[in-house]
């Protein structure tokens, strides 16, 4: 039995890419959907409502981080070079005084994001492990293209403003954006799991279950007693698994606010994200995610998503209006104010020494994934769950069903 929390919303909380080729076509499975995705300088792509292959419907490779001095009302930022391209390639080019520099500069970047997707994980994960910062400034590229681009991308991609992040688990987020694309998922952040437990046998899944406690062969919930199985999988973030399994590590995290907004006039950006390439606001990234994804706002409205990193302003919507409207090049008075999420303990902090891999086997028959067992990202989660179920597999053997647990009895009168 696995016994889950509500998923995350992988608006620009978070952000990651499909792995695949940007050259190529869109690639089989999900890699890092930042579920949460963020604000990156890469276009995104919309993951359509289809299991199986689960494509990513393309978009051209471009991003934007955003100096909103430089950068005239109704104009585009310079494109992001295109790592697949190699250095030099069409489209790297930009304004002298962007934030990614001279062409020079863009094609050294372009052919330092070539290295890092061809380099295996396994040389990323045996170079030395300091803060990401600091082996940043360590790379040698030109200040201006590491403070112009790569840090709010990581930024970013991280959700850790001060990016104190293991340079490992940095540059394994770097890695997944040089070698893939960004995505949002077709229909919200639900649809991804709705589907998959559309394919299970009816009253495989139960929502709405509160659990009280769990064993190896029993899980306890509020409303309907104790359900017997044959293992546990607790798939929640770090502290909800923690109140079940006592002594289960609790990190430290990130905080993430998620600020909606709608107009009726979108800013000319396209289905690109922006980031804040001068750190001028408490904006980090942003974007017109109804360009990727129409069903998210109603005929002749358009929804801008914005995501602030670390502690949020007094008056958030107030700064995030007056930033936003610097980013973009537009008025944002006439913004309606949709929703703003705040989440103190949104993403796990992954500061140095950082283990990638904590165990997912507790004992035989008692498994945890989530964020909080590798990477605290999407693609950590994803790599956490996949370890978990090899796991369970493995102890039980993949020749039985594995959804044979015990109906829900009836909930107990009062």
């Amino acid at each position: 039995m696995a016994v889950g929390g509500r998923p995350g919303e992988p608006g620009p909380g978070r952000l990651g890419p499909l792995p695949g080729r940007r050259s190529g076509a869109a690639p089989g499975r999900l890699g890092a959907l930042p579920g949460r995705w963020g604000s990156l300088p890469a276009r995104l792509g919309s993951v359509p409502r289809r299991l199986g292959a689960v494509p990513a419907r393309p978009a051209p490779p471009g991003p934007l981080p955003a100096r909103p001095p430089a950068t005239a009302p109704g104009r585009r930022p310079a494109p992001l070079p295109d790592a697949s391209a190699g250095p030099g390639a069409p489209g790297t080019r930009s304004r002298p005084g962007a934030p990614l520099g001279t062409a020079v500069d863009q094609a050294r970047l372009g052919a330092a994001l070539a290295r890092l997707a061809g380099t295996p994980v396994e040389r990323l994960l045996a170079r030395p492990e300091l803060p990401a910062a600091q082996a940043l400034a360590a790379r040698g590229l030109p200040g201006r293209t590491v403070e112009g681009f790569l840090r709010p991308l990581l930024a970013a991609l991280l959700c850790d403003p001060d990016l104190t992040t293991s340079s490992r688990c940095a540059d394994l987020a770097l890695h997944s954006f040089a070698s893939g694309r960004l995505c949002l998922p077709e229909g919200g952040a639900e649809a991804l799991p709705e589907l998959l437990a559309s394919t299970l046998p009816p009253g495989t899944v139960h929502t709405g279950v509160r659990v009280t406690s769990i064993a190896t062969n029993a899980v306890t919930t509020a409303e309907h007693g104790v359900v017997r199985c044959r293992a546990v999988l607790l798939a929640t973030d770090a502290r909800a698994a923690a109140e079940l399994l006592p002594g289960l590590r609790v990190p430290d995290f990130h905080q993430v606010t998620v600020v909606h907004h709608t107009t009726e006039e979108p800013p000319a950006t396209g289905d690109a994200l922006l980031l804040d390439a001068d750190r001028g606001g408490p904006v980090a990234h942003t974007a017109v995610v109804s360009e990727v994804d129409p069903a998210r706002a109603p005929a002749g409205r358009a929804l801008v998503t914005s995501t602030v990193l670390g502690t949020p302003p007094p008056d958030v919507d107030t700064a995030v209006r007056a930033h936003l409207s610097r980013l973009y090049g537009v008025s944002t008075a006439r913004w309606e104010t949709l929703a703003v999420h705040h989440t103190p303990e949104a993403v796990p902090a992954m500061r140095p020494p950082h283990d990638l891999r904590r165990p997912v086997r507790l004992l035989t028959g008692l498994y945890v994934c989530g964020d909080h067992r590798d990477t605290s990202t999407v693609q950590g989660a994803l790599r956490s769950g996949h370890r978990a179920a090899a796991a369970v597999l493995a102890d039980l053997g993949a020749g039985r069903p594995m959804h044979t647990a015990d109906p829900l009895p009836t909930a107990r009168a009062a």
